[in-house]
């Protein structure tokens, strides 16, 4: 159980839902179940509202198009969500204007009849968090203008969207459908609970693979450190065990877990239908792993998945000595008969790089939770700080267009 010195993170994978309103109910859900558990922050996967269009196309090839990719990217583009934002420089957004609701159709005179910014995902996922007590961070995808971006939202219970992050660099196929956001979206937050200031800023899935985007978060002197994710592999938890001890933070990643082939006559709230991934889930031999009391991970060696499905083992969902991380599921852990179209993998690591909880594989009905202490920051920078004493600024200079690199107060 929490003490008051400490807080309790949580995280979870789920998979996006048919609608964005079945999305929200489902966030709205999760809130409740972690609020319940006494989580004070919650985060939530990459373009969990939206959806992450895993496997498509969208009809592109070097020098061609097709006529069913541009209405595939036309459903998609409508599932986005609209947050009432603009799209700024670079892709920026208009920044503190819509968070403090400055912008024309943000006011309260809106309601009377004038044209109100948005789609009302905003005031829902305040509404949420408001009810629940939980600090969410969200990850979504937003349309501004004629261009979608991969973005994150910070949501406080009591005094609604702190900030909002634009992914920076969109990995690979992605960059065909999500815009670049501007690196002054990378502006960390800064929030109190239970009297103990917390300093939280986001890294977008592959974004974590960027060593100045990193530098730019620690620099802001942030304690916790948020990943959502689509990267189902095993070295994901490698990466977020070296951000946790690079950055001297907390370090929460957040990845769905999706199952199965869905119906492949269907376009779920623009989300295009995922192939079929089975044949090579069932070549591919499941990694699985164990945490000692020092938080070293041992790989176990394990049969190929027919056999997996046979003895009916699933991937742990926990790991770490800590006695306070535990896991809750709403039915159950997921069947290993079950085949994924992406694993999961959520996990909540310490400073020391030590794993509290997770890896969260193939289970996308619980929540991972573990208490913690964030004055092990502090106790972890006696020896390295990566922005501060440890940076050699007098050689070293750093700096990122457009970003306030001052770091926010302990």
């Amino acid at each position: 159980m929490a003490s008051p010195s400490t807080i309790r993170l949580a995280t979870a994978s789920p998979a996006t839902q048919s609608s964005t309103p079945a999305t929200l109910k489902l966030i709205s859900s999760l809130a409740h179940r972690a609020a319940s558990s006494r989580a004070d922050i919650l985060l939530l996967p990459e373009a969990f509202i939206g959806g992450y269009p895993r496997g498509s196309s969208f009809g592109a090839v070097v020098g061609g198009r097709t006529p069913q990719g541009y209405d595939e990217y036309a459903r998609y583009f409508e599932g986005a969500v609209d947050l009432g934002d603009t799209v700024g420089d670079g892709g920026a957004g208009a920044g503190p204007r819509w968070v403090n609701r400055q912008l024309p159709g943000q006011d309260a005179a809106a309601a009377d009849g004038a044209e109100v910014r948005g789609d009302g995902t905003r005031e829902e996922l305040e509404r949420i968090a408001a009810d629940s007590g939980v600090f969410l961070v969200v990850g979504l995808v937003e349309k501004a203008g004629g261009s979608l971006y991969c973005a994150a939202v910070y949501v406080c219970p009591k005094k609604g969207i702190l900030g909002k992050r634009r992914k920076v660099m969109p990995t690979g196929s992605e960059r065909l459908i999500w815009a670049q956001g501007s690196p002054a979206t990378l502006r960390a937050v800064s929030t109190i609970i239970r009297g103990i200031r917390i300093n939280m800023a986001v890294a977008i899935c592959w974004e974590n693979y960027m060593p100045l985007l990193r530098q730019s978060l620690y620099a802001q002197n942030v304690n916790l450190y948020l990943a959502p994710t689509a990267d189902q592999r095993d070295t994901w938890m490698g990466l977020m065990r070296t951000v946790a001890v690079e950055g001297r933070c907390f370090v929460v990643s957040s990845n769905m877990g999706v199952r199965g082939k869905p119906d492949a006559s269907a376009v779920h709230d623009g989300v295009a239908p995922l192939p079929d991934l089975s044949r090579q889930t069932q070549q591919r031999r499941r990694r699985k792993s164990v945490f000692d009391e020092d938080g070293n991970e041992i790989v176990l060696c394990c049969p190929d998945d027919a056999k997996d499905a046979q003895d009916g083992a699933p991937a742990p969902t926990n790991g770490g000595a800590d006695s306070n991380v535990k896991s809750t599921t709403a039915a159950g852990a997921a069947s290993s008969e079950v085949s994924w179209v992406c694993r999961g993998g959520s996990s909540i690591v310490s400073p020391f790089g030590e794993v509290l909880a997770g890896p969260q594989w193939e289970d996308d009905e619980g929540i991972i939770y573990a208490d913690v202490d964030f004055r092990d920051c502090i106790r972890g920078r006696l020896d390295i700080d990566t922005a501060g004493s440890y940076s050699r600024n007098d050689s070293f200079k750093f700096s990122v267009e457009g970003l306030d690199l001052d770091p926010l107060p302990y």
